[in-house]
């Protein structure tokens, strides 16, 4: 699996826990982000139909759907931070 914070790649041998961290940057492992169902535009941002809404994607939690991801997933702000900076170089002098 890939960490969604730093992009480390990471060997899993058993089952992830909740509370598993990556060594590289600290996040917790067994989270949303880190799960292959997590999709921001859909309902509960997540692919699974019957898992419970998670508060706080990037925590660590106990949903029974968890699967890791097996490709690199972007930061949620990526767009946001793209529009923006789209935004202040519009108005920017020159």
């Amino acid at each position: 699996m890939i960490c969604f914070n730093c992009q480390t790649e990471i060997t899993l041998s058993q089952k992830l826990k909740r509370n598993e961290t990556c060594p590289k940057c600290a996040s917790y492992l067994h989270c949303c982000r880190n799960c292959k169902f997590h999709d921001q535009n859909a309902h509960n941002q997540c692919l699974e139909n019957q898992a419970d809404w998670v508060k706080d994607k990037e925590m660590g939690n106990f949903c029974e759907y968890f699967e890791p991801a097996s490709k690199v997933v972007q930061k949620d702000n990526t767009r946001k931070d793209d529009a923006l900076k789209k935004l202040n170089d519009l108005f920017k002098k020159s």
